[in-house]
Parts: C-alpha cells; sequence; structure tokens
C-alpha cells in the first residue's frame, strides 16, 4: 500500500469520528487548515522566483534559458536544411 492510500484510509477514519466533524464546522480551524495546505505551493513558488532573480544577478543560464536557446538552434537548424534543400534543387 502506497504512502497515498494509507493517508487517505486514514483521513477517512479520522472523517468519520465526530470530534473531527466538529472540528471541521470551526470557521477558525479551517483558516488555519487552508493556510497550512498553501504554505508549500508558497514556498515553492517563493523560491523559484528568488532562484531567477539570483541566477539573473550572476549572469546564470536557468533551465528554462537552456531550453529556450535549444528551441532557437533547432529552429535555425531546420531554417538551414530547408536553404540547403532549395540551393541544392536549383543547381
Amino acid at each position: 500500500m502506497s504512502i497515498k492510500d494509507e493517508v487517505l484510509k486514514r483521513g477517512m477514519q479520522m472523517m468519520s469520528d465526530p470530534r473531527v466533524a466538529k472540528l471541521m464546522q470551526n470557521p477558525q480551524f479551517m483558516k488555519v487548515m487552508m493556510a497550512a495546505i498553501q504554505v508549500p505551493g508558497k514556498v515553492n513558488t517563493f523560491t523559484n522566483e528568488q532562484a531567477k532573480v539570483l541566477a539573473s544577478a550572476l549572469r546564470l543560464a536557468t533551465a528554462e534559458d537552456v531550453k529556450e536557446l535549444q528551441r532557437s538552434v533547432k529552429r535555425v537548424e531546420r531554417q538551414l536544411a530547408k536553404l540547403e534543400d532549395q540551393i541544392a534543387s536549383r543547381a
């Protein structure tokens, strides 16, 4: 059984507990739970933004920059192949 399945199973068991049901009706508790659920996403976003800022300040290429450059090189290679075919067909 995977961790996810185990967590879901335990969560469902907890939801059947009347104490948990009462707690889930508390708006303050729900507000705290929603904030706790959003923390990993906010940390990830903040980390990515700061990494981009640092890479820019240090003049380093990011993975996104490298992918864009690879796309550009492939596009230029296709254009070159097309031009070579045109020249070969004229000769």
